[in-house]
């Protein structure tokens, strides 16, 4: 019995304490209540920043060493999405910019400054005109020109021995055995010494493809050092 005493005062200390902190959120004054809440709070509790990584030009992963061209360039998808060539954040050809088209789909790039200088797609399905075209256009391409290739649909039926030679001296290892709906992209120079390091094919294999009549596309991105005058 002597302790109901001091029992009925530690009971009406909480029972002030309560009714302190609720007239404090009631007023507008939730000081106490946010600190409770800070100290109750463990490290889960916090709120994080969510962190992307970092892009840089054409979405590369990591910055090109300077004088280096970044690009990317992404090969059509079946016949329903058309290729995209981009350079130093700049957008040569896609399908928004509607200049891109079944066949392949070829930019022209000065190895020095990084200019556009042309941009054309070549029909290589039906007719002559397509690999006429073509070749009017390759054949005045002078010394460090940068050539960028990208596929769209079928890039090779009516490519011709005269056509694969050029590709092939501005550095392809597959146009000789480029066929049928095959994907491929690729990054050409005129006067180039090796192999260029940018291309990637894929074949049209039934038993493989992506998308039932065609192959997945293809794409590849990197840093291209500039031509030296």
């Amino acid at each position: 019995m002597r302790l109901a005493g001091p029992l009925r005062l530690v009971v009406l200390v909480l029972l002030l304490g309560v009714l302190w902190v609720l007239g404090s959120l009631f007023s507008g004054q939730g000081s106490t209540y946010n600190k409770l809440r800070q100290l109750l709070s463990g490290p889960l509790d916090q709120p994080t920043a969510e962190t992307k990584p970092r892009k840089y030009k054409c979405g590369l992963p990591m910055p090109c060493p300077e004088k280096h061209f970044a690009f990317r360039i992404v090969s059509g998808a079946a016949n329903v999405i058309g290729p995209k060539f981009c350079m130093e954040d700049q957008v040569f050809m896609s399908s928004v910019k509607n200049n891109v088209g079944r066949g392949l789909n070829i930019a022209l790039v000065n190895g020095v400054t990084g200019e556009l200088m042309d941009a054309k797609y070549f029909d290589m399905w039906a007719g002559d005109t397509g690999i006429t075209e073509l070749l009017k256009f390759l054949r005045p391409i002078y010394e460090g020109t940068l050539v960028f290739v990208a596929s769209y649909d079928d890039p090779a039926t009516k490519m011709n021995d005269e056509a694969k030679r050029i590709f092939s001296e501005l550095g392809s290892k597959a146009i000789h055995t480029l066929g049928f709906r095959d994907s491929w992209v690729f990054v050409g120079a005129k006067g180039i010494d090796n192999k260029s390091p940018f291309e990637q094919h894929v074949k049209n294999d039934k038993s493989t493809n992506k998308y039932e009549g065609w192959p997945e596309a293809v794409e590849i991105e990197g840093c291209i050092p500039h031509k030296q005058v």
